[in-house]
């Protein structure tokens, strides 16, 4: 049995709104540094093959604000949740190729990719929620 102030401290909406905006905090931040340095940004799609980098980088700032920004104002927040889990997905053969790597290289791509995926069940959890409170 759950003591009451426990439940009546996680069903306030401020806790709820606290709750998204952490969980996104990974997110919206790296979204806001590949717009601030846009430059970086398309250096950074280049160096992993993506063309036009240009695009894929706007792609990339679309996708991690826009679903942050569904999560935290919580509308459509399962749609947001989605975007970066598959997101995240894509990061792993693209960005942490981790079978292709040797060594130290290799463990740190490894180590990302498992991170990666831990989120991925967090988004997943995220999603359901979302989904069972408006239901």
């Amino acid at each position: 049995m759950t003591p009451h102030f426990i439940t009546a401290l996680l069903s306030s909406r401020i806790v709820l709104v606290l709750m998204r905006v952490l969980l996104t905090f990974v997110f919206w931040g790296a979204g806001l540094d590949k717009l601030i340095n846009f430059p970086a940004t398309v250096a950074e799609m280049a160096h992993f093959g993506l063309n036009p980098p240009a695009a894929f980088g706007a792609l990339a700032v679309f996708t991690l604000l826009a679903s942050s920004l569904l999560i935290i104002v919580n509308r459509a927040a399962w749609l947001g949740f989605g975007a970066l889990g598959v997101f995240l997905v894509l990061t792993i053969p693209i960005a942490h190729p981790f079978w292709a790597a040797a060594g130290e290289d290799a463990l740190h791509h490894f180590r990302t990719a498992v991170e990666h995926i831990s989120l991925i069940g967090g988004l997943l959890a995220g999603a359901i929620l979302s989904v069972r409170r408006t239901a």
